[in-house]
């Protein structure tokens, strides 16, 4: 299995590049040439393995000769050795046909955590055998940023810098990235909201002489692998409600497409998806899109689900790619119009090919809020503020395909934004025993300018010195 970019100029690399590499050099993302197929019987077979197994079979196809089946099995059982649910990602019924599939028993209690406790497993066994150091920079809108300090946290061969919005996630996200101690993480306030953050992560991978000096690698979804360890859990939930013998459809609270685009890999595949809603905020720039057919960008607006305040999806440009037949020049095309303009329009077939596959919805905040409160009184259930905008966004599809289950992503833990929560039921959702201290820790935390050389100057400093923030 070889990766090719999505805007066609830069090397084509086996996994194991694709993955340490996390952006393509021409500023593409890494895609498979192909797209594996699982049989009917495949799918089927699924039913009743343990995630670990299910994650091995779904996930083997793309990793090619980089890991030894033993090796791979390996970094799948320590990643997952510290979820806190013995099914790892299970499911729960809301109604009559929605069901929650809960992505938040792992160490920092977000959906992230499923795909960086494996990487950050795999990056340590390449790292190991090549006998190599890289230096990690992300971006995070809340739950990416502190899941990657938690998966790299005291590595030999990482340093991992984390840029977040200064003062724009929430108190328990935050603290998750200021409180760990191990000299190799740090974590960098950025005066702006996360499209710049992101922005400047990839302003450093197109500096090409900066990333070759510190071998920088990425970890925001931009890398290959943070997909597709997210497509496994499609298909076990799908299997879970009848699957590959009936269709089930998804609702995903997404600001930056990346989860959302994992069922549409899983679709790929073979797994019976009959709809990928896509549910966002009121900063809705991708169900915009998908009304309109203009992908045009506005002032980001702060929200009770701060991790969805984003403008700038960058995993969109991975759909694209498929519905423009696979044409790097015409996803290059679009991309520069959004750089020149903050905006660009999707062709009328581009759009169809979309709007086949993906529906959306958005939630105001009265709605989130709203959506809370009624999963307390009607389930028992407290729910984080962006998975209740998945439960709003999924009442009228749910209602409208009866026959279809319906599985909403329960993004996070509802302690991980305990105001909101309060708010809506009245109730203050608590942190689990072994982050009962969190508000006690003390933090480590550098505020910086919204400045790429200011940026790159303090991570030159930090990996040379070896100093902590």
């Amino acid at each position: 299995m070889h990766y090719i970019s999505t805007r066609g100029q830069a090397p084509t690399l086996p996994f194991e590049d694709a993955m340490l590499t996390g952006l393509a050099r021409d500023g593409g993302l890494y895609v498979p040439e192909t797209w594996p197929r699982l049989s009917t019987a495949d799918i089927a077979a699924l039913a009743g393995l343990p995630y670990e197994e299910a994650a091995f079979r779904i996930m083997r196809p793309f990793i090619g000769d980089a890991f030894t089946d033993d090796a791979f099995r390996a970094c799948l059982s320590r990643a997952y050795a510290s979820f806190g649910h013995v099914a790892r990602c299970p499911l729960r019924q809301m109604a009559d046909n929605t069901f929650l599939l809960e992505l938040f028993h792992g160490p920092t209690l977000a959906f992230k955590d499923v795909a960086m406790q494996l990487i950050g497993q795999m990056f340590e066994h390449v790292l190991a055998r090549r006998g190599a150091r890289v230096t990690i920079v992300g971006a995070t809108s809340g739950d990416t940023g502190s899941a990657a300090i938690e998966a790299f946290r005291g590595l030999a061969a990482v340093d991992v810098f984390i840029l977040f919005p200064l003062c724009r996630v929430s108190e328990v996200q935050s603290r998750q990235m200021t409180t760990p101690s191990e000299a190799n993480v740090h974590a960098l306030a950025i005066e702006g909201d996360f499209d710049a953050a992101q922005a400047r992560v990839k302003d450093m991978f197109n500096d090409f002489a900066f990333r070759d000096s510190v071998a920088l690698a990425g970890i925001n979804s931009i890398n290959w692998a943070r997909v597709l360890a997210q497509v496994v859990y499609y298909f076990t939930s799908a299997v879970a409600l009848g699957a590959p013998h009936r269709a089930v459809s998804f609702t995903v609270p997404t600001g930056n497409f990346g989860d959302i685009f994992a069922g549409y890999v899983a679709r790929a595949m073979g797994l019976p998806i009959e709809r990928l809603v896509i549910a966002t905020n009121h900063n809705d720039i991708l169900h915009r899109t998908l009304a309109t057919g203009a992908y045009a960008t506005e002032a980001v607006r702060p929200s009770i689900s701060p991790s969805m305040d984003i403008q700038v999806s960058s995993n969109f440009e991975r759909a694209l790619f498929d519905v423009y037949d696979r044409e790097g020049a015409a996803v290059s095309q679009l991309m520069a119009d959004q750089k020149a303009r903050g905006r660009f329009d999707l062709s009328q077939g581009a759009l169809e090919r979309l709007r086949g596959v993906f529906a959306s919805g958005r939630a105001s905040e009265e709605e989130t809020a709203a959506a809370i409160a009624r999963a307390r009184a009607e389930t028992g259930e407290l729910v984080c503020p962006h998975t209740a905008v998945g439960l709003h966004v999924a009442r009228e599809h749910a209602a409208a395909d009866p026959a279809t289950p319906m599985v909403v992503l329960a993004t996070a833990h509802a302690a991980k934004f305990p105001d909101a929560v309060e708010a809506a039921t009245g109730i203050r959702p608590a942190l689990p025993a072994r982050m009962a201290d969190l508000m006690e820790r003390p933090e480590r935390m550098t505020e910086i300018p919204d400045d790429l050389s200011a940026i790159e100057a303090l991570i030159r400093d930090r990996i040379t010195t070896g100093a902590g923030a």
